[in-house]
């Protein structure tokens, strides 16, 4: 569909010229309805655009009154922006022509380049090289443009009209120009004011990354919504993320393609495991953006973010009137693992206060029907919420029925937060989707600062995603990188007894072994360990050794260990002649416990991961997985291994001993420690790990590592 990260230029130009056009163009400008030229010169009509515009078409002479020129060639040099409302065939050569007018930008409708085969991409390529040279802002190929409405300044062919210049609010960043119309229109419905709605498309030479770090910026946008199907420059935008972060700006970001199929990776289960979405979802969440699942939930997470004075965080207490309700809420949170504080007649002092003796004190709350015979408990309630530190957002499922019994309801909400001005979210939700609710209520809800939402379910769903955002800002670990110095001298696949060699001294824990060059070595490292023996057959080019027989267990004796050594060369010089072993790795066995995988990636574009998982065919089967920031605090890496399917089996499943979590977790910052200090490992796999029981650590038997 596009052009990949490495061959696009960055944007280092001003795209106030394609944003905020002096001046602009229309290169197939035309007074046919429906057509596209027709429809961008019409948008610019309709709001007022002040600035000057320059209709191009070689057939006419006017278009609705207006002077038409022939050509690019005859523009004036310097034009802010030019909209191509042309086919495809004809775009390059127009791009070049308005290269050599000094252009600022230009918008590219036209579709057919890099999704249309190789002669496409070739002029796709083209495009983007004559846009770096030219120092061009170029949005496209195949978009539907850009929308303003900062200025009242539509550049697209989809019918816009801005009633007024916005005062600020949600910036839009989509690939795809559909999805950024629809956006728009879906926020707009629910009086969110916008600055700019930008489709990248193609991104021949612009991307969703430079209007990012436009609208961080850009002081009136606030929040930034995102559409994107692939990062180009990932590296880049995670650094975007901290400018943001920095700026007080939420990122909240759609991004379709959970089925993509992973990376394959010839050294590591880890490799494969940690595919692009999974990948991609962990470090733009750690970096603080806001995932939506679907289009719906983007809008909802939107309102919150972008209506409410602060971001939900914290624990969320939620007003009913329905003890089914409280159940069904119950269930959900269980399910959202959104915390509710646990509130009660002995903890909540002034909550009791507020509420009449038959109601007890509980959260979710069940308010029953009495509000409609004691609207002033809505206020109470919510005074007393206000001033508890364990509530960081309070939501009301409230039962609307119809507009008189919400006007009964409501302006008790609206007084206690306009009198009393809380520092924290209040988020009001029906419970009988379809009742009907005058507007004029839902704006004055939304006047307040009070997002309003037609289910409860969606209300809850958007504050889980914002608060879990809250809680990732608070899990960094302070614990330095850790430097590996022989780990320079290594190239490419480290074999087992070198990368355990490199990997002991952290405080990695693995069994007792000697590396043995000869079968006599093999003989005396084995009577050195004691008991019975592995042996494991040590090769660069010998990533998986069981698949070539290459491991041999429960031996004991010098001629177990002869035997067994004849054996295993014999047995990897069939599976690949071309293998030369080292020599083999003699380790004592080690008792049972439960396995796991625990292995690092360090992507090329987005950067280190740590995935930690159950071992065994459950972590190609169940992928039964999490992927782990190597900056991650021990509570935070405990707290998502608690999140595995199996995470019971950790935890004294049916009687059997509670493990040792701690251990897995400390395992786990040590690696993170590594990666932060070692960025030339490319892939690290210890799989699998065995837990035993809390107290008594963890093993890694086997050791992998790929180093760049």
């Amino acid at each position: 569909m596009t052009v990949e990260a490495e061959v696009r230029p960055a944007v280092a130009r001003d795209i106030n010229r394609l944003l905020r056009p002096r001046s602009v163009a229309i290169v197939g400008a035309s007074e046919k309805p429906g057509a596209l030229g027709a429809s961008v010169l019409a948008n610019f009509v309709r709001n007022d655009y002040p600035g000057d515009i320059h209709l191009i078409n070689p057939k006419r002479e006017t278009i609705d009154g207006r002077p038409c020129i022939p050509s690019v060639e005859a523009l004036p040099d310097g034009v802010d922006l030019a909209i191509l409302a042309i086919p495809r065939g004809a775009v390059l050569d127009t791009v070049r022509q308005l290269a050599a007018k000094k252009v600022g930008a230009a918008i590219i409708f036209a579709a057919g380049f890099a999704e249309g085969g190789e002669e496409g991409m070739a002029d796709q390529l083209e495009i983007g090289r004559i846009a770096a040279e030219a120092g061009m802002v170029i949005e496209g190929p195949n978009c539907l443009g850009s929308v303003n409405y900062l200025d009242r300044i539509p550049l697209t062919f989809i019918d816009t009209d801005i009633k007024a210049p916005s005062p600020g609010g949600v910036g839009i960043v989509s690939q795809s120009g559909a999805m950024a119309a629809v956006l728009a229109v879906m926020l707009e419905s629910r009086s969110l004011d916008l600055t700019y709605s930008v489709s990248t498309g193609n991104e021949a030479a612009s991307g969703v990354e430079d209007y990012v770090e436009y609208m961080i910026a850009d002081e009136k946008t606030r929040l930034i919504a995102m559409i994107v199907e692939q990062f180009r420059q990932p590296a880049r935008f995670l650094a975007l993320m901290d400018k943001a972060k920095a700026a007080g700006k939420l990122v909240v970001l759609l991004h379709p393609g959970k089925s993509s199929a992973a990376r394959e990776s010839a050294a590591t289960h880890t490799g494969a495991m940690a595919g692009d979405y999974k990948l991609m979802r962990a470090k733009v969440e750690r970096a603080g953006v806001v995932l939506a699942e679907t289009l719906e939930e983007l809008g909802d997470i939107a309102e919150i973010a972008a209506r409410c004075p602060a971001l939900p965080s914290g624990g969320t207490t939620v007003l009913g009137e329905s003890g089914a309700l409280k159940a069904l809420t119950l269930d959900l949170a269980e399910e959202l693992e959104l915390s509710l504080p646990a509130l009660n007649d002995d903890n909540a002092p002034a909550l009791r206060a507020a509420l009449p003796d038959f109601v007890p004190v509980s959260n979710p709350l069940d308010l029953t029907a009495q509000g409609l015979v004691d609207p002033d408990m809505y206020y109470r309630t919510l005074a007393a919420l206000f001033q508890d530190d364990r509530v960081g957002t309070i939501f009301a499922g409230i039962i609307q029925t119809n507009p008189a019994t919400i006007g009964i309801k409501l302006p008790p909400f609206m007084k206690a937060v306009r009198e009393l001005k809380p520092n924290k979210p209040v988020i009001f939700g029906g419970v009988d989707e379809g009742a009907y609710v005058p507007a004029e209520w839902i704006e004055q809800l939304r006047a307040e600062g009070i997002p309003y939402f037609p289910t409860t379910e969606r209300a809850l769903r958007a504050i889980r995603r914002l608060s879990a955002a809250s809680d990732r800002d608070h899990s960094r670990t302070d614990a330095a990188p850790a430097s590996v110095p022989a780990l320079a001298s290594e190239h490419g696949v480290v074999p087992e007894y070198k990368a355990k060699a490199l990997l002991g001294p952290l405080g990695i824990a693995f069994p007792k072994g000697q590396f043995a060059a000869t079968v006599e070595e093999a003989i005396a490292a084995a009577e050195a360990i004691g008991g019975p023996v592995v042996m494991k057959a040590q090769a660069a080019a010998l990533s998986h050794k069981s698949d070539a027989g290459g491991v041999a267990l429960n031996l004991v004796g010098a001629e177990a260990i002869r035997a067994a050594w004849d054996k295993m060369f014999a047995d990897v010089a069939r599976y690949n002649a071309a293998i030369i072993l080292d020599g083999v790795l003699i380790e004592a066995m080690g008792a049972r416990g439960l396995e796991l995988i625990i292995g690092a990636k360090n992507d090329p574009q987005w950067g280190p991961v740590i995935l930690a998982g159950f071992g065994g065919v459950t972590a190609e089967i169940l992928q039964d997985v999490r992927l782990l920031s190597p900056d991650m605090t021990k509570e935070a890496i405990v707290a998502e291994l608690g999140k595995l399917k199996q995470a019971a089996l950790l935890h004294g499943y049916r009687g059997s001993p509670a493990l040792d979590v701690d251990a897995v977790a400390d395992l786990i910052g040590r690696i993170g420690q590594l990666l932060r200090g070692e960025p030339r490992i490319q892939e690290l796999d210890l799989n699998p790990v065995v837990v035993y029981p809390k107290g008594q650590g963890v093993v890694a038997l086997d050791a992998l590592m790929l180093v760049d």
